[in-house]
């Protein structure tokens, strides 16, 4: 039917007239399935950490750090045991799951979100290809800023790109980030020794607002950095931690 319905269309118009609404079709479903690619490119990480993060507070998924291996055995024979609600035991879903650190000489771990990322140290945040180079691999540790262990003030940061369409090349580990609340732990490994951190607050700013980055302090403080909104180079989004008294 469609067959013969564009023999009698071409049967009506000349042939120059029917090639090019042809071409004007081609290139105008082009266009719509390269807008769909492009978006989907976009947003498909922080919509797929979304329904992750949805899912596991529907079941009451609790993320537990191991700082060795002893406490990573204990950790996974207690997770073989646990409870499950019935939407876990519906699909057979894990309520609970042990973050190993993917690196112990400089890594992070954030419980609540279920974030694991190794920490690029010491990357010039002034320099784009610098920066960009080692956001395809984890955290960036922002050159100048402190490490874990010594007085003053840690700045690292995830989740930036050079142009919005390139965002989902970049490390998607701070894309849930926002969810962090007052009192909520990140963990820092460095050189085989864990350092725990409480969240004290949470603000966004604009990309100019680079102060943070240089705050001077005697205390073991901590900043976490991305941009905000998730798949976006509007704004950033930072979180302030202070280090946990042994």
């Amino acid at each position: 039917m469609k067959t013969h319905n564009f023999s009698k269309l071409k049967s009506k118009i000349s042939e120059k007239e029917y090639l090019k609404i042809l071409v004007l079709r081609t290139v105008g479903n082009f266009l719509i399935f390269s807008s769909l690619f492009f978006i989907g490119k976009t947003f498909y990480q922080p919509v797929r950490e979304e329904i992750r993060y949805f899912v596991d507070r529907k079941i009451q998924k609790k993320y537990i750090v191991a700082d060795t291996q002893n406490n990573q055995g204990i950790v996974r024979d207690y997770s073989s045991s646990a409870p499950k609600n019935g939407l876990a035991k519906m699909f057979n879903l894990k309520t609970v799951e042990v973050l190993v650190p993917q690196d112990t000489d400089y890594g992070i771990v954030i419980p609540k979100i279920g974030a694991n990322a190794k920490i690029i140290a010491n990357v010039n945040s002034a320099t784009e290809s610098d920066y960009l180079k080692a956001l395809q691999q984890g955290v960036a540790h922002a050159a100048g800023t402190a490490y874990p262990g010594e007085s003053g003030h840690i700045f690292l940061f995830a989740h930036s790109t050079d142009y919005i369409w390139n965002v989902g090349s970049y490390n998607a580990v701070f894309y849930l980030l926002y969810k962090l609340e007052l009192g909520d732990e990140i963990d820092l490994f460095y050189q085989g020794q864990r350092y725990v951190y409480r969240v004290t607050d949470k603000t966004i700013v604009n990309p100019s607002e680079v102060e943070y980055l240089t705050r001077k302090t005697n205390e073991e403080l901590l900043t976490l950095q991305t941009c905000w909104p998730p798949g976006t180079t509007l704004q950033r989004l930072l979180v302030f931690a202070k280090r946990e008294a042994e």
